[in-house]
């Protein structure tokens, strides 16, 4: 068990001991900010055909159909090994794309062609970012690589699968954030690796191919490309990192006194200083115009992420649980001012002044589900309770004076109460009967009237003889069985399709 532990130990160590030493090459890269110069061009490269450069970037081609650009860097290498990250976007506004873009390593620097946008025949190493499918396999987007001496001809119907070193499929277009490709040439040995763009990891790459024996010419150019078809994609190169790489105990020493690296650190601060200022200035004299290079430049402060979203719909449903609160609050009041109002109308009905002025009026109307039925019925309650009140007073008041009347004639006469309330009962009671008596006498005159003067007998008048009746019931028995037969004969023409 030991043994083997001290034997793994070993591998590891030989492992970290091989591991190559890595130079930036800036004569070979780029990258933003300041990507391009105020003339369009980038230092230590040119660019040809529709490729255009920018500040942050390299658009390699337009979202345009039928285009074609590249950028070559202007000088050979002068080492072995090396090791490239492409960090690039591959955008369109479709569900597919086209052509594809692609990595070069060359023996000679390529020109427009059919390749991805590239010549054809070229010697060296071609790395194909394929988002179209042209065989109609279904694996695509595909990434691959292809080597060639110049004598074969890229085969775009199969989509060079016959012809491919090693290929993995992995989707690159319209990813949130941008796409990495690390492409390693050391000791003969390709390797691919790759970052989907799915995360903002820089470390988030996986393994895509690796192939041995391969050998490539042994100083190049470095070249990307990219082509549109019938359809089209936005292909931006964001960085185009270049490291040498050297087997341990072999990296060259620097040829760079410390005076001449502390002044070249000088001139760069400087160079960078001026820089800022230049931009400061041009952002303060074109607000507009900087501020619409801003946008171009950084989509991601454009378009809001899921974080924002997130945070955006929470603002958005407290806002609308604010209103809704706001709204019970204001309703709350309103009832609780009704009921004020209808507490001060019981206090002034039993306090015996009626309802005040101005009270009886209805209160405002409140949205449902506030028990505005009830509010109504206690204010309906509260009318037909004053209204009785005031008729008991009334009836009261008349009881007393006529009680007072009673009383006073009583005293002026000398009699005793009960005898003179007697008295008046009689009288009322002679009335009564009295009125009777005339409503019967009148009845009994106007029964006289209509028996000494009839009214005269009309006779019936028919407007309809028998000869009409039954031409008009011929009419309707006609016209029925015409329609009996109409109804029959649309029923049997429509089952003829069953």
């Amino acid at each position: 068990m030991i043994f083997a532990l001290l034997i793994i130990c070993l591998q590891i160590f030989l492992v970290i001991c091989e591991l190559p030493h890595s130079k930036f090459e800036y004569k070979y890269s780029f990258k933003g900010p300041y990507l391009a110069q105020k003339d369009g061009t980038v230092p230590f490269w040119e660019h040809f055909g529709n490729a255009i450069a920018s500040e942050e970037m390299v658009r390699i081609t337009p979202s345009l159909r039928s285009k074609k650009g590249s950028i070559w860097s202007k000088n050979k290498t002068n080492f072995d090994w090396w090791q490239v990250e492409v960090i690039f976007r591959v955008n369109g506004r479709g569900r597919l794309g086209a052509d594809g873009f692609a990595f070069w390593y060359t023996e000679n620097k390529g020109v427009e062609g059919p390749v991805f946008g590239n010549n054809d025949h070229w010697t060296g190493l071609g790395v194909f970012f394929d988002s179209f499918d042209n065989d109609n396999r279904g694996n695509n987007p595909y990434i691959m690589a292809m080597y060639n001496d110049g004598s074969k001809a890229f085969d775009h119907q199969s989509d060079g699968v016959a012809q491919q070193l090693a290929g993995c499929q992995r989707d690159f277009r319209n990813k949130p954030f941008p796409v990495r490709a690390k492409i390693e040439y050391y000791q003969n040995t390709l390797t691919i690796l790759f970052h989907n763009g799915n995360t903002n990891n820089d470390e988030d790459f996986e393994l895509c191919l690796r192939t041995e024996n391969l050998y490539l010419p042994q100083n190049g150019y470095f070249g990307l490309s990219a082509a549109t078809g019938g359809l089209a994609d936005d292909h931006d190169a964001l960085k185009f990192l270049t490291y040498s790489l050297y087997p341990p105990g072999t990296q060259p020493a620097s040829n760079i006194g410390d005076a001449e690296k502390e002044k070249f650190s000088k001139e760069y601060e400087e160079y960078k200083d001026k820089l800022e200022k230049q931009k400061e200035e041009y952002r303060k004299d074109h607000p507009d115009e900087a501020k619409r290079k801003d946008m171009e430049f950084n989509p991601d402060e454009v378009y809001e992420t899921s974080q924002q979203r997130e945070l955006q719909q929470i603002f958005q449903g407290q806002s609308s649980i604010f209103d809704i609160l706001r709204g019970l609050h204001r309703k709350v009041d309103e009832v609780i001012g009704r009921q004020e109002r209808a507490l001060s109308m019981l206090t002034a009905v039993q306090t015996g002044g009626g309802i005040p002025q101005g009270q009886g009026v209805p209160p405002p109307q409140v949205g449902g589900g506030l028990g505005r039925h009830e509010i109504e019925a206690l204010l309906g309650g509260q009318r037909e309770i004053v209204q009785s009140a005031r008729d008991i007073k009334s009836f009261v008041t008349d009881i007393h004076q006529r009680t007072g009347t009673i009383i006073a004639k009583q005293s002026e006469a000398g009699k005793p109460v009960g005898s003179g309330l007697g008295s008046e009962v009689n009288a009322v009671y002679h009335e009564i009967k009295e009125s009777l008596n005339a409503v019967q006498r009148d009845l009994a005159a106007l029964a006289s009237k209509s028996q000494a003067n009839p009214c005269p007998v009309q006779q019936p008048v028919s407007c309809l003889t028998t000869s009409y009746f039954l031409i008009f019931m011929g009419l309707q028995i006609v016209v029925i069985i015409g329609y009996i037969t109409y109804q029959s004969n649309k029923e049997s023409q429509a089952k003829k399709f069953y």
